[in-house]
């Protein structure tokens, strides 16, 4: 069969940068960070007190106070970045049938925030239940590609996917494949997370993930830095419409980027830990190549998963030069967790956005908290470390791997006709 165009026609994000993709793409090119001290709880006792919290929210801006009982923080976040993203897009039942729209919204972990809360209340009691009537709905992570549907009336495929940190990146790989096959008009694709609660922060604490640099929250996320020391927790989300392209164009949409590949592995080695050699990581680079048909030589841009731990980033590197070769060294490379932190389940996304603004623009966001060469990681390469680039771009990757060793790489491409 034929497959079918696929386009970008909205995007919506609210994360520790900025409460919106222009906003948070303002704070990207200017090197702004999200990290400051917790305020979610008390985080004395913990090993790490500090996050990258969402700035300035209140939900009763967003919800009325009926529906913000009823959602977990993650799907709030994921709920207000979807609504961006079909606003922007400017979808109508006028100009499409609802019923070939879809909705991939997904999370990594869901609601742990509720979760952790009522089984606390719980364990306070006489053991008589006393649940939440939205204890379950709150927590599972199907419940935002839900509601997106019915207050839309979109009737397309409706599901989430669950990857850990590269959640969002196979929702999105999910729309695109939907929309190429025939199975969806279009599709709003994305996730978001809200784990900076006391068991996510003392769960990732007791792996040994998080940056204990509690003297300089501002520069704790080091992607690629010698002294990198693990990743700042990070909360929000981020969402795009993708869009089958004669429909985006028959109704005179906005188009932002086209993405023309999308791969997936496993790294098959461990559930935490990255193969050393970046095995599944090279498998999901090339895969997308394959999948957009374009030589490797014509990448300009990578957006890395770029954690800031010292096992990812070293791996993801090696991944790199494994598939690129010499060209890896004419490729800007970047990781814009360093300053939005690691949004777990909605990172894909919200990095995904910056790719596809990154390509619109002309424009590479900075890698920043650069303060020395690590040995093991190849200097020649292009991080953009501390400033913003302007380059103009053709094709740009994106990169999320999750926990499992769970693998996706997205292509985007400058849209042309």
């Amino acid at each position: 069969m034929e497959l079918k165009r696929v386009v970008v026609t909205g995007l919506g994000a609210i994360t520790p940068i900025g409460n919106n993709a222009k906003a948070l793409w303002d704070g990207l090119i200017h090197g702004k960070d999200g990290f400051d001290e917790i305020t979610r709880f008390d985080s004395t006792n913990y090993k790490t007190h500090f996050a990258a919290e969402v700035k300035d929210y209140d939900p009763l801006d967003y919800f009325d106070r009926k529906d913000v009982r009823k959602y977990d923080l993650y799907a709030q976040f994921a709920l207000i970045a979807a609504q961006q993203a079909v606003e922007n897009s400017h979808l109508t039942p006028i100009n499409t049938d609802f019923d070939e729209v879809g909705v991939v919204l997904t999370a990594g972990i869901g609601g742990v925030t509720h979760f952790y809360n009522e089984v606390m209340e719980h364990a306070k009691g006489d053991g008589v239940p006393r649940f939440s009537p939205y204890y379950i709905p709150k927590m599972i992570l199907n419940i935002p590609a839900g509601v997106i549907s019915i207050k839309y009336g979109f009737r397309g495929p409706n599901f989430a996917t669950v990857s850990a940190c590269a959640s969002s990146s196979h929702a999105i790989t999910s729309g695109f494949e939907l929309i190429r096959t025939g199975k969806a008009i279009a599709v709003v694709a994305g996730g978001a997370e809200a784990g900076i609660c006391e068991a996510g922060i003392g769960g990732f604490n007791a792996m040994h993930a998080l940056s204990l640099r509690n003297d300089d929250p501002h520069t704790a996320s080091r992607p690629f830095d010698k002294g990198r020391d693990g990743f700042v927790m990070g909360e929000g989300g981020g969402c795009i419409v993708l869009e089958e392209l004669e429909h985006a164009l028959k109704r005179g949409a906005d188009i932002y980027a086209e993405i023309v590949g999308a791969g997936m592995s496993g790294d098959a080695y461990h559930i935490t830990a990255p193969h050393p050699e970046g095995y599944g990581a090279a498998l999901a680079m090339e895969r997308a190549l394959s999948d957009a048909g374009i030589q490797r030589t014509e990448i300009d841009h990578i957006n890395t998963h770029g954690t800031s731990t010292p096992q990812g980033d070293l791996a993801e590197i090696t991944a790199i030069k494994k598939v690129f070769g010499d060209h890896a060294y004419d490729i800007s490379l970047n990781s814009t967790k360093s300053m939005t932190g690691h949004l777990l389940g909605g990172t894909g996304a919200v990095e995904a956005i910056a790719t596809i603004l990154a390509l619109k623009e002309g424009i590479i966001p900075p890698t920043i908290n650069h303060f020395e060469d690590d040995p093991l990681i190849d200097p020649q390469l292009d991080f953009t470390f501390n400033t913003a680039r302007q380059r103009d771009l053709r094709y740009a990757m994106s990169n999320a791997f999750g926990f499992g060793g769970q693998n996706s790489s997205l292509l985007f491409k400058k849209y042309t006709l």
